[in-house]
């Protein structure tokens, strides 16, 4: 099934909170006949936004190849938080890659989060970053477990932005008696992610790039001199960048093998007005400790904006109700809020959480399976492609480097085992294990 057209229409936004307060960009045309590039980048989201930017700065001749809209998928939907570190932590990182190695995959991360800061002010986006990232912890062991890494990045990796807290301060925080304590992250922080990605989408374009929206890879023939094929047009070029995340369908087999789509959804509530401040007393953004985790910030026309919820099946279910559930547990007190938006998307996650960088054919790059964690590390595999697009392959090739196992069961069966794996930790969210 192509996720492309399953929930949405076709070339345009989802009628969500950040398609409401997006900034101006007129669409782009379509691709029309054929068109020489040294580079062709499918899909117009952070990563290959990213890339059609880093790689129209170094001269070369870019074409981004775009289904709907820029920042369309999962780009402009998310919940903007600009996350520290890769998606494991770095105890994990040790144990799979050694000590060394994961201090340069630390490395790359703290990379991250400074390259989104710099694109922001460099080319004057309409984006705010705020900083802070809370994490909220369900249980006291998972409070422990917060604490003692904090004090491991700060002794093993000079990293000293995590407060801990504990009961009192993250219920002052975050104005919910539901979780036994956290930590903030004063280094990470958040941005509103379809005006990021639209920042992308012009710095990309002012640099050389051309966009083109409305333009559906139907067919890519690497080799040589690759052909990327759309209903109208085709390029030919030296490199193909791969750049579709949950959208890539079965456009590269043995990347979708080792990549999941997944949906995921959010609500954004009536503007709260003074109530803000008793659900948020800083604006900093929040993800807790569930397995399907629960993850929330305020708009700047406060309103709280709330991930959460799970469904596996292809089509979108009931958003509000889906997400009013987990949003309740934590904020009773805004039982009878109005829910202004809902919306959901499709995101990709890897076996391993971590992202799937590899050369899968002749001539051919792909990055993909952030697992919830892309809006600083899409941004930056995309400078990796384009510095191994121009020679320097360091940075995208450490990120190879970490095994990504296949879903088991093949096309066929991926799906149906991971709703039961899903609703298994669910169902342990649920009872507390």
């Amino acid at each position: 099934m192509n996720l492309l057209h399953v929930n949405d229409r076709a070339g345009e936004y989802p009628p969500s909170h950040y398609a409401a307060t997006r900034t101006d960009f007129a669409p782009c045309p379509p691709l029309q006949g054929e068109v020489r590039a040294d580079v062709c980048v499918v899909g117009a989201g952070y990563t290959g936004l990213s890339a059609a930017l880093h790689l129209a700065q170094k001269g070369l001749t870019v074409v981004v190849l775009e289904a709907h809209r820029v920042g369309f998928g999962a780009s402009g939907r998310n919940g903007g938080q600009v996350g520290s570190g890769q998606r494991q932590d770095q105890v994990w990182l040790e144990k799979a890659v050694g000590r060394e190695e994961a201090h340069r995959m630390w490395d790359l991360a703290e990379d991250a989060k400074a390259l989104v800061k710099g694109l922001i002010a460099q080319h004057d986006m309409p984006v705010t970053f705020y900083p802070g990232v809370a994490q909220a912890c369900w249980s006291t062991s998972e409070v422990r477990d917060a604490h003692s890494y904090a004090e491991k990045l700060r002794r093993d990796y000079g990293y000293d932005q995590l407060e801990p807290l504990d009961r009192a301060g993250i219920q002052r925080l975050i104005g919910s008696k539901a979780y036994q304590g956290g930590d903030v992250d004063r280094g990470a922080g958040h941005v509103h992610p379809l005006n990021y990605a639209i920042g992308l989408a012009q710095a990309a374009q002012k640099a050389g790039a051309v966009i083109c929206e409305g333009s559906e890879v139907i067919r890519l023939e690497p080799g040589a001199k690759p052909t990327v094929q759309t209903a109208q047009g085709r390029v030919i070029c030296d490199q193909v960048l791969l750049a579709a995340n949950g959208y890539l369908g079965n456009l590269e087999p043995s990347v979708a093998a080792k990549v999941m789509p997944i949906n995921n959804f959010i609500v954004a509530t009536e503007p709260l007005g003074d109530r803000a401040a008793e659900i948020l007393a800083e604006p900093v953004a929040v993800a807790d400790t569930k397995f399907v985790v629960n993850y929330w910030r305020l708009s700047e026309d406060n309103r709280l904006l709330f991930g959460g919820g799970e469904s596996y099946g292809y089509r979108f279910p009931d958003i509000v109700k889906t997400v009013s559930k987990p949003m309740l547990e934590v904020y009773p007190q805004l039982k009878g809020t109005r829910i202004d938006y809902a919306w959901g998307g499709t995101l990709a996650i890897t076996l391993n959480r971590m992202p799937c960088f590899a050369r899968p054919a002749e001539n051919v790059m792909s990055a993909s399976g952030f697992s919830g964690h892309g809006v600083a590390m899409a941004t930056l595999a995309g400078k990796l492609m384009a510095e191994a697009v121009a020679g320097n392959a360091a940075g995208f090739d450490l990120m190879a480097s970490l095994p990504q196992p296949r879903f088991p069961g093949g096309a066929t069966l991926r799906w149906p085992l991971l709703v039961l794996a899903m609703t298994w930790y669910s169902l342990r969210d649920r009872l507390g294990f």
